[in-house]
């Protein structure tokens, strides 16, 4: 079966990316490096427009709508980051945009998807109230295009064009052997940058990262078939809290990935202090992961130079401070 995307799909996404994606830079810190015993580049995605990578899937799905979709608006799901890249998207294209949440979800990812012009609907996720039925409804009701946060070809394009840059910025370094971190959820980065690698950049090898109890991804790549997360489970770590990896993305996952890690809320919270206090970017914890794999589980890295994408950047200032006095 042909994947969903492929390299030409993600170089149209930069096209109509380019005018509105900032092109975020490799940092790199002797500190940290000393920590990981190898090079560590830290891809700061949490200096994308609205705090994350998600910005890149959401303006290239709602870009790449017909003008008749775009009319009737558009709905989507997310804990907060997908949120607010559609909201930014939307706002930009002049799209109406509904986002149905967890009402667990950070307050200040609640209040950014709404400030950036979005109509937020929540929901009770732990009480187990279906999202899916309550999009139904409200798709149906008012003729809105879903725009799914990983599994959607457009989406996927578009979180690629990360890995376009990867390729270019390491290229210019003079790097062609890395191992390449990617925190991952339901793989439409992971999926995304896979993809744009092997095409630009094949010496550079993806590795998805996962926190603990929330590992669907490298459960699947064992196992070899998409497998789900089931009972209940928690983790600070809520950007990346997916119950099992897309259909579409896991595919692309299972050919070109290499093993993934796993990495614990402390390993995560810890990372996140220290990108803070030695490459003073701000991070949040599920966009950590990658980080605190290369620091904290450096034995399994093969490589010695480590590009570790810190994918998200929205955290409140209580999680922060607890960040800084994990350190």
């Amino acid at each position: 079966m042909d994947e969903a995307i492929n390299i030409a799909t993600v170089l149209a996404a930069a096209e109509r990316l380019a005018p509105h994606v900032v092109k975020t830079p490799l940092l790199e810190s002797p500190y940290l490096n000393e920590i990981a015993g190898k090079r560590v580049l830290v891809k700061a995605e949490c200096l994308q427009q609205t705090g994350s990578f998600k910005f890149r899937g959401a303006w290239s799905a709602i870009s790449a709508l017909t003008e008749q979709q775009k009319q009737s608006g558009v709905l989507a799901f997310s804990s907060g980051n997908h949120a607010q890249g559609i909201a930014l998207a939307s706002q930009l294209a002049n799209v109406e945009a509904v986002v149905i949440m967890p009402n667990d979800a950070p307050q200040l990812k609640l209040e950014n998807t709404r400030a950036l012009g979005a109509e937020v609907v929540t929901y009770d996720r732990r009480g187990g109230e279906d999202r899916e039925k309550l999009g139904d409804d409200l798709s149906a009701e008012r003729g809105l295009t879903l725009i799914k946060p990983y599994d959607n070809a457009m989406v996927m394009a578009g979180q690629g064009t990360c890995g376009l840059e990867i390729a270019e910025q390491t290229s210019e370094l003079g790097i062609e052997q890395a191992d390449v971190l990617v925190c991952c959820g339901g793989g439409g980065l992971t999926s995304g940058i896979s993809i744009a690698l092997e095409a630009q950049a094949p010496g550079l090898s993806v590795r998805p990262v996962e926190p603990e109890h929330f590992d669907d991804v490298i459960r699947s790549q064992q196992s070899g078939h998409r497998e789900e997360i089931t009972g209940e489970q928690h983790t600070i770590c809520d950007a990346i809290q997916t119950p099992s990896p897309g259909e579409l993305t896991f595919p692309i996952i299972k050919r070109l990935c290499k093993p993934g890690i796993v990495v614990s809320d402390a390993d995560a919270l810890r990372a996140m202090g220290l990108a803070l206090q030695r490459l003073k970017v701000c991070a949040e914890p599920g966009g950590s992961v990658a980080l605190a794999a290369a620091l904290f589980h450096t034995e399994k890295v093969d490589s010695d130079v480590v590009i570790c994408v810190l994918s998200g950047g929205n955290a409140d200032a209580a999680c922060i401070s607890a960040a800084l006095d994990s350190i």
